[in-house]
């Protein structure tokens, strides 16, 4: 992650989602012994299920808060920006969870994981794809046109295809063994404002007039799609899901 933003947004991300990421873990299955890297852990909640399996765990993130909690679980965590890995060739794989999407130059990424792995090592992840947030992202872009400014968000997340991600990882020198698009639509208990204020905070500093009514603007455009008769509010998910190995 390249700033306090995204590091905290993906910390973040654990109260107002339930994104536990237990079928990409399955899907890393790893193994006692191995040295695994968990790109973007957070708080370091799953990198602690990697450990219990045996693995000697490193985790990176670019939030000296998450990384202190992380630590606080007995983890090896350290901070460190996700497009400027600095490792060489020590892990049989790394694994990421909900957090690629917050690195918007995927192509520095792939490389230093690339760099990081062994020959034969892998690269397991899952996070927003293609149609991610497509909602809530099309109210803040039109909210945004009506005071003016034109914004396509691209600046802020990185939501690629399955087979645009794919492309990107095969041109990074991986072999792809799965890349696949999974409609994830996910219960918000704390609300969709609270969700925007969080995880689309940079968004609001390219709002010219009153903050607090462009998000009522944006929250009445979105609950007819996304809140339901009771009240709750259910974000349109969609994750890329993949697996690949570096020959």
């Amino acid at each position: 992650m390249t700033d306090a933003w995204s590091a905290r947004a993906y910390g973040a991300n654990a109260r107002f989602v339930s994104d536990l990421g237990a079928p990409v873990v399955d899907l890393l299955a790893p193994m006692p012994g191995e040295r695994i890297l968990d790109l973007g852990c957070g708080d370091g909640a799953l990198s602690v299920h990697l450990r219990d399996a045996g693995a000697e765990v490193v985790g990176v993130d670019g939030s000296a808060d998450m990384i202190a909690a992380a630590r606080e679980l007995g983890l090896d965590a350290r901070v460190m920006d996700g497009h400027a890995l600095e490792f060489d060739g020590e892990f049989d794989a790394v694994f990421s969870n909900a957090a690629l999407h917050w690195m918007v130059r995927p192509d520095a990424v792939i490389a230093g994981v690339a760099r990081a792995l062994k020959p034969g090592g892998r690269f397991v992840g899952e996070f927003g794809g293609h149609g991610n947030v497509a909602a809530i992202r099309t109210a803040l872009i039109a909210c945004l046109a009506e005071d003016g400014v034109a914004a396509d968000l691209k600046d802020i997340w990185f939501f690629p295809s399955a087979d645009e991600y794919a492309g990107r990882l095969r041109a990074g020198g991986f072999e792809v063994e799965r890349c696949e698009i999974i409609p994830r639509p996910t219960p918000v208990p704390a609300g969709m404002r609270a969700w925007i204020e969080t995880l689309a905070a940079p968004v609001l500093p390219k709002v010219p007039g009153d903050v607090g009514a462009f998000l009522d603007r944006v929250v009445a455009l979105l609950a007819p799609a996304l809140q339901d008769a009771a009240g709750n509010w259910t974000a349109d998910y969609v994750r890329v899901r993949f697996s690949c190995v570096l020959p």
